[in-house]
């Protein structure tokens, strides 16, 4: 709520119609030496006109700049009507349905994502939701070993995003999973099937596919599903929602298609909001669906022969024993959900594949550009959606930070995750970018390279002091 309405006179009331003199007194049950005292650092409380200009400037220190960032978030537009829709007070507070044949229409929604997701992925069953597409990936793992029973590890491809990666093996490393690392092909910017042929009769639990993976090249899925379930291992797959419009799904890769589909739901309506909330979706296959975490909604009728809504399933410990649960993680991220529901509603399978196959062409118009400048030239030849890597002729960090002065965020560096690409940026281009703004781009990254490299040119040379 946008205000907090109770007064000190409506509190004092409160206490004495049950007999408490203060708001402690309810918590006297913690011993002491447990309470963290009075937190000191938490500044004086301001009122409404206070809090809004500090909150107003805030957000005004973000800045806004052209973006030219990917890499697992991005910026697609987002019609008014979504989150007119969903901040309405029986979507905005009444999202996480534990009572929930109560709260009929949070069910019906959440019926209608499944369906869509199921739809987009090409999957017979959707969850309603994860907390991320990280997280959903590191779930599709734990997936994979409870299902095969007789091994525990997993191929994990470095062309996976390396935060997924990461997360994945924060979550599996404890409980006895490994992870195992694919190398990418450096000319094309994906896996290759042959490069499998080293396991030779290894088990594994599942072979993780991302597509398009974390360079924006679109890898050989149908090759890859094939080979994963020759092996007797699932195919998870790993992919953007959005290219989901204009690709193959999850679901019709090679002969069986993935048997459990994942990733991130924000380009389906969330804005980019300084880092989330997001919301991880997850799919799968029907003989999996008592494997999946989360909540599934169905839909039945009642003894008049009304249509109506209920949980049918539900793997958390909340709503079964603990040794039963599949997961204790999972959540609804509800809100998300709803509005990625009233994004997929309002734009449509049409509208969907018109986003995508804009965002795509830009991304081509955009490399077209950029290699026209000197030095500049795209690394991996693979087909791909809507990123790119590009290597400079100077210094990332330095051409970055020269953009941005110019209110442009022109990529994300790569040296951090893969130092072997050298000075290498990952570069994305959604349907928000107009010719203007990729024209504006080019001509500021190759001001930005000059500026660089004559800075370059006129340092100090190091002296070598001889003893």
């Amino acid at each position: 709520m946008p205000f907090i309405p109770h007064t000190e006179e409506d509190i004092h009331a409160m206490l004495a119609s049950i007999g408490a003199n203060t708001i402690d007194d309810l918590f006297d049950e913690i011993p002491p030496d447990l309470k963290s005292g009075r937190l000191k650092r938490v500044p004086p409380g301001l009122g409404e006109m206070e809090i809004s200009r500090l909150m107003l400037e805030r957000a005004e220190a973000d800045g806004h700049y052209l973006n030219f960032i990917g890499a697992g978030a991005y910026e697609h537009h987002i019609p008014a009507a979504v989150w007119q829709i969903t901040t309405r007070g029986e979507f905005y507070s009444s999202y996480t349905p534990y009572q929930a044949e109560a709260s009929q229409g949070s069910l019906q929604l959440l019926y209608e994502y499944q369906t869509m997701m199921a739809s987009l992925t090409g999957m017979d069953v959707s969850n309603a939701s994860m907390y991320d597409g990280a997280s959903a990936l590191a779930e599709a793992a734990l997936m994979a070993v409870r299902s095969h029973k007789s091994s525990r590890r997993i191929l994990m491809p470095a062309t996976v995003h390396p935060v997924y990666r990461s997360v994945v093996r924060a979550i599996v490393g404890n409980q006895n999973i490994e992870v195992v690392e694919l190398p990418y092909c450096t000319q094309a910017g994906l896996t290759l099937p042959e490069s499998l042929d080293r396991f030779g009769k290894k088990e594994f639990a599942a072979l993780v596919i991302p597509q398009p993976n974390f360079f924006g090249v679109l890898e050989q899925v149908d090759a890859l599903t094939d080979w994963a379930h020759s092996k007797n291992a699932l195919a998870i797959g790993v992919a953007n929602p959005m290219a989901l419009a204009m690709l193959t799904p999850p679901g019709e890769w090679g002969g069986k298609g993935a048997d459990v589909a994942v990733g991130e739901g924000q380009p389906l309506g969330i804005p980019l909001s300084s880092g989330g909330p997001y919301f991880g979706f997850m799919a799968c296959k029907q003989p999996l669906v008592r494997q999946m975490p989360g909540r599934i909604i169905g839909r039945t009728t009642d003894q008049d022969g009304k249509p109506g809504f209920v949980l049918t399933l539900q793997a958390r410990e909340q709503h079964i024993r603990r040794s039963k649960a599949t997961s204790n993680i999972c959540t609804n991220q509800g809100l998300m959900v709803t509005a990625a529901t009233i994004y997929m509603a309002l734009t449509g399978p049409e509208g969907l594949r018109r986003i995508a196959a804009q965002s795509h062409a830009n991304t081509l118009t955009l490399l077209e550009k950029l290699e026209s400048l000197k030095g500049v030239k795209r690394i991996f030849d693979g087909p791909l959606f809507h990123e790119a890597v590009v290597s400079l002729p100077a210094p990332v960090e330095d051409v970055l930070r020269t953009l941005k002065h110019q209110r442009i965020l022109g990529g994300l560096n790569l040296e951090g995750y893969y130092p072997e690409l050298g000075n290498a940026i990952l570069v994305c281009a959604t349907e928000t970018k107009t010719s203007a703004d990729l024209e504006n781009y080019a001509d500021q990254l190759s001001l930005a390279l000059d500026n660089v490299s004559s800075a370059n040119s006129h340092a100090p040379a190091a002296t070598l002091l001889s003893t």
